[in-house]
């Protein structure tokens, strides 16, 4: 089971330390990560493995919206499949 996780706001230090922490914390392993930063825009997808996580999903995504919250960031998890099924031609 995997995850995507995006992330959205103004540039700043910490920000991918910040979210892979609660992401180490929760046992969600990082798969893959894109990041960009456009002018002042930071900008980034993660695609992490859920399958072994040590709490739940919703702990997990409520724990991540805190983190932006508190970071003045947009922070988005979706299960894999909600993503699949949102892009996928029918």
């Amino acid at each position: 089971m995997r995850a995507v996780i995006t992330v959205i706001g103004k540039d700043m230090v910490g920000i991918m330390a910040k979210v892979s922490d609660r992401c180490a914390k929760a046992n969600a392993n990082i798969l893959e990560v894109t990041q960009s930063i456009l002018q002042d825009l930071f900008a980034m997808i993660m695609l992490v493995d859920i399958s072994k996580l040590n709490c739940d999903y919703k702990e997990l995504s409520d724990e991540l919206k805190k983190v932006g919250q508190e970071m003045g960031l947009t922070i988005h998890v979706m299960h894999e499949d909600i993503f699949n099924s949102m892009h996928t031609i029918g």
